[in-house]
Order: structure tokens, then sequence, then C-alpha cells
């Protein structure tokens, strides 16, 4: 009917014939290459060549499914401080170290940070000939053999710390501290690494807050082009009453920047206990290869945090390197209705994770590391604490929820927190600023620690830290939010697809 229309009223029956001639060319040529392109016969057959996404359970972790307790139940509040009270919670799939982060995991960390900054530092002095530090564009490239912009380090070149060339041995000695002096020494250990250049650097995106100012991308180089338009976005239309949405903002006002030294306060062991011989404890806990296997202590929240983020990148930077492979999600810390769910090992309304209201088996022995009777730190056969995995797991395969070290959580820590936040998936959520006052800078702790009494092991006890501080008797694991909803439910499935 339009075009009968524009028929009946156009002056030039000719030009009109040539625009329907032109107009079915379009179409017919518009059906054929939607039809190349999406194959299907005209058929609602979904996108095609989607990323590979093939399920791999994460090393060291386990997996728990989806599922609703009571959070918050247990014996009674034996401080009678209100911090808990029985709240029906659900929590959706996810998967959790099984053990705490051990001293030799943390330290790959440290590692990769402390070989990062040499790489930037041996590049820089461009004292190799054959081998560069940067990578640089490839044969084939109009910018061969110049620096990639921003500069990306080249993972391949190997750091020569045993390097006789002079210059190469000033440069590492930047990274470690000289034990006398301005003299060199050449035969390094960990205990003399210069930790105060140990800082590590990313972005992250908050996606429940964001600046509505005009910011400075942080991020700098031909690589991050896209983001210097960001800001000229459509807005919304209306749909969304000019709320912070992804058509109204910009990604950039949702992007989040830290800078932290990331090696743990190994000084932790004097600053916690006044008065107490822990010498042996500070020289040595981090850095000996006999405590590689127990979990890592003296690092903060937001180190904790930094950690989770480094993990994430290196597996993404793995994935990245595989054709056309999906990534996954963020490892992170959990929250703490995760965390109580894992404790609880699929028994609710227990005690403990081991179930029961006893800290001892039918034997007499003790199930967690803690402080027990009257202050015995070793009735239970560890005085400081002891290798992951040393006690039996609870019914989800996960070890030391109780006991050994406390462990971080995401939430900020409210004593009304269970009164307000949302029974789905609960989280209270604050990213306390420098300025803030120290109440607001607290951060959920969970588990009891081998200096607690039996109280802080149970599940529903909840206690806090400050976020930037490091003690000698919390440590942390991280989760990662399942991409689904139980187990195999992400296979792939059989189509009909033409």
């Amino acid at each position: 009917m339009i075009y009968n229309k524009f028929y009946k009223t156009s002056s030039n029956s000719k030009d009109m014939k040539k625009l329907f001639f032109g107009a079915v060319v379009v179409a017919i040529g518009t059906l054929t290459l939607t039809s190349c392109k999406n194959s299907g016969n005209g058929q609602l057959v979904g996108a095609q060549n989607r990323p590979t996404f093939n399920e791999e359970m994460p090393y060291g972790m386990v997996f728990i499914e989806q599922g609703h307790y009571l959070m918050g139940s247990g014996e009674q509040d034996v401080t009678y401080s209100l911090l808990h009270k029985p709240k029906n919670v659900t929590v959706g799939s996810f998967y959790m170290d099984e053990t705490e982060i051990t001293n030799n995991e943390y330290r790959q960390f440290v590692e990769w940070v402390r070989d990062s900054i040499t790489h930037v530092m041996l590049g820089e002095a461009e004292l190799d000939d054959e081998a560069s530090h940067f990578l640089v564009y490839g044969k084939g490239h109009e910018q061969e053999g110049e620096p990639v912009e921003p500069r990306l380090i080249n993972w391949k070149t190997k750091i020569d710390w045993n390097s006789t060339n002079e210059d190469y041995k000033a440069v590492l000695d930047n990274i470690y501290i000289s034990p006398m002096g301005n003299e060199r020494y050449y035969y390094y250990s960990p205990k003399d690494l210069n930790v105060k250049l140990f800082f590590f650097e990313y972005w992250w995106t908050d996606y429940r807050n964001y600046k509505d100012d005009d910011i400075t991308n942080p991020i700098q180089g031909a690589a991050f082009k896209e983001f210097d338009n960001i800001d000229e976005q459509t807005d919304d239309g209306g749909m969304f009453n000019n709320r912070p949405t992804a058509f109204s903002q910009g990604r950039k006002t949702f992007i989040r920047h830290e800078a932290i030294n990331i090696y743990p306060d190994t000084l932790c062991w004097s600053h916690d206990f006044t008065y107490s011989f822990n010498e042996p404890m500070l020289k040595s806990y981090f850095w000996h290869p006999r405590y590689d296997d127990y979990p890592v202590v003296g690092v903060s929240w937001k180190q904790a945090k930094a950690f989770c983020a480094w993990r994430t990148q290196l597996r993404n930077a793995y994935l990245s390197g595989q054709k056309n492979w999906a990534t996954e999600n963020d490892f992170r810390l959990p929250n703490e209705t995760e965390w109580e769910y894992a404790s609880r090992g699929d028994m609710d309304a227990q005690d403990y994770p081991w179930g029961g209201y006893y800290t001892e088996n039918v034997v007499g022995c003790y199930l967690a590391n803690f402080k027990p009777q009257r202050g015995n730190y070793t009735a239970d056969g560890g005085m400081y604490p002891i290798i992951v995995g040393h006690y039996h797991p609870n019914d989800y395969g996960l070890y030391d929820m109780a006991g050994n070290v406390s462990e971080w959580c995401e939430d900020a820590f409210s004593e009304s927190a269970y009164s307000f936040a949302h029974d789905l998936n609960m989280q209270y959520k604050y990213d306390a600023k420098k300025s803030d006052p120290e109440v607001l800078k607290r951060k959920v702790v969970r588990g009891g620690s081998w200096k607690d009494v039996s109280y802080y092991l149970r599940n529903a006890t909840r206690s806090y830290e400050y976020q930037d501080t490091g003690k000698a008797y919390v440590g942390f694991r991280c989760v990662q939010s399942y991409l689904g909803r139980s187990q195999g439910d992400n296979a792939k499935t059989s189509s009909n697809v033409y």
C-alpha cells in the first residue's frame, strides 16, 4: 500500500520503476546475505559461530551446588552480641578452594610481581641485544621491531639471575636489599627482597557504583582507543528513568583502579602478640620451604582482593591464547552467605562444619586447630597454624572451614546486616576509602583460627578485622561463580541446524 500510494503520486513513473527495481535487488541481496551468514534456511536457530566453552573444574577447587539454608542458626549467642539471627537465604552455585591459599600459592603471585618489575627495569635499561623484555611488532608489520604500545612484557625472555654482566647485576640490585651497606652481594635469598617495590596495579569494574563526573581515562595507549569516545553513547531514551545503565553511562565510569603492595606483613607475628616470643615464625613462616603448604597469613583484605584479580588475569591470559575460547567468571573472595553455606557442608542448623555440638570425635581427638580447654594451644596437635588439609574435610570436601586461620569474606561488617540485606545471594558490600572512618573499614572474617576458642569456630559466628591490616591468624580462600545451575547442565545439546 505504501508503494502504491507513492507510485500514484510520483510524477516520474520511469524513475519509480528504477526505484522499485533497486528496492527488489536490495531486498533479495539482503535475504541472500542473511541466509549465507546465519544459515538455518530462514529458521530461528540462534546466532552461529559462538565462542567455545567447555566447563573445566578450577584446579584445587570443589563445586558447591546452589541451594537454600537457614543462615545464622545454631547454638545460643554466647556473647549476647546479637550479631546474627536465623534467616532463610538462597545461594547460587559456585566453586571454592578446598583449602586456604597456601604460602607457596601466594608466593607464585609475589614472584610474578617481582619478575614483572624486573622485566620492566631490564627492558628500560636496554641491556639485551638478542632478547627483548618487551613485546615488539613482528615481521610484516609496518612498525616491525618497534615496541608494542602500551608496553607488554615478553614472558618468553628469561631473567638471568646469575648474570656476570656488571650492568645487568646493577639492575638486579634494585630488586634486593644489600645486607651490608652498598657492598654488592650476588647470592640472594627471598628474605632479602626489596619488598617496597612489589606493587600490583590493576583495574576492575564496580557494577554497583559509578562516578557521574568526567573522569580521566587511566588507561593509555593505542590498544585502548575504544575508551577515548566511550562517553559518546546515546542515553536510555527514558526507558530506565535516567538511572545509571549501560545506555546512559560510559563504561569507564564503572572502572576502578587499585595499586597495592602485595607482600605479606611478616612482622604481624610481633604486632599481634605483645610480650610474646614469636620471632622464629616472623623470620621463616612465609619464605621457608618447610611452611610451603601452610596457610598464608599477614595478608590484608585489600591484598587478598589483589590476589583474586591476578588469579583471574592469569587464567584469562591462558584462555585468550586458545582459539575462539570464552572466558570464565572472575575469582573473588566469598561473600558471607556463600562462606557459611559452604562451611555447613549440606548440614543445616549444625554448630560446626563436621556437624554436632562438640569439637572432639568419639575417641577424644580434636577436629580442628584452635585454642581448646583452658588455653592449651597444643592439645589439638598444633601450636601455630598447621599444614592445610590435616583434619577431615566437611561433606562438601572443604578443609579447615573451622580453625587453623580465619578467612576474609567480601562483605563489609555491619552488626545489623542480616536485618536489611536481601535473602537472594545476601551480601552487604562497601568499598571504604582511605578517608573513611575506621568503622567503615571493617570486613567480615569467618571460621576462627588457631588462637581462638571454640565459639569462633562455629558456622554462624561472625567477626571482623580492618581491611588494611594483616594478621597472623587471618588468611583467605577464593571462589568463582558457576556459569549455570548445576554440574552437567552446560553440556552441549544437539540441535537441528540446517
